[in-house]
């Protein structure tokens, strides 16, 4: 493999399907005997871990969302120091269940701070670092909550208290996203059959990013 490795990244609303889908990644890669590591934001480190605590905590109603931009960005910075950029360095595959674009979303949309002032706070963390390829799993907001309550495995977080208006502005903002960055994020439709999406996610790693490895 080559000595710098890639970086993907997966996007998507709450109940999505990410997890499913970076554990079918993670299979192909395997089947493929590429190096990879599977991490998350926020947290995948002890640090980031904690600053996800803070911000998840259903009992933290009052935090403004400059504060939550702010930490999300906090976590990531040190994420990529200690964990994504020496993993890259040695040429693995990264697979990384979120990273700026959520907070884009999420923060600069839904919450309305503005996607540009976001972006200039996530620039400052993450040195510009930009994911080799995104994929976004879209689905109605309706149908991802669904998933999730119908699995009742999976502990209610502060996020998961806000109201379908706002989980329905950040559908629409990462629509916006993946009209603006189209070389860069690839949209799935992920409220299907988990074998078709893997089957066209499996097309879209081959024909972007791994066809020369």
């Amino acid at each position: 493999m080559r000595h710098q490795g890639l970086f993907i990244t997966i996007e998507g609303g709450d109940g999505a399907g990410k997890t499913t889908v970076i554990g079918r990644m993670a299979a192909y890669l395997q089947g493929r005997s590429l190096p990879y590591l599977i991490t998350r934001e926020p947290g995948g480190i002890e640090i980031a871990e904690k600053i996800r605590s803070i911000i998840l905590n259903p009992e933290h109603t009052a935090m403004d969302a400059r504060t939550e931009a702010l930490l999300y960005a906090a976590s990531r910075a040190q994420h990529l120091a200690e964990r994504v950029e020496p993993a890259l360095k040695d040429g693995l595959v990264v697979l990384c269940d979120r990273f700026v674009d959520s907070s884009l979303v999420y923060q600069g949309h839904a919450r309305g701070l503005g996607m540009d002032e976001v972006e200039a706070i996530n620039q400052f963390a993450t040195g510009g670092r930009t994911p080799d390829l995104t994929v976004y799993l879209d689905i109605p907001p309706e149908d991802g909550l669904a998933r999730i309550n119908a699995s009742g495995q999976r502990e209610v977080n502060r996020l998961d208290l806000e109201s379908l208006a706002f989980h329905k502005r950040v559908r629409e903002g990462y629509l916006l996203l993946a009209k603006k960055h189209p070389e860069r994020i690839v949209t799935l439709d992920a409220n299907r059959p988990v074998a078709v999406v893997e089957q066209e996610l499996i097309r879209t790693l081959e024909d972007r990013i791994l066809k020369d490895l």
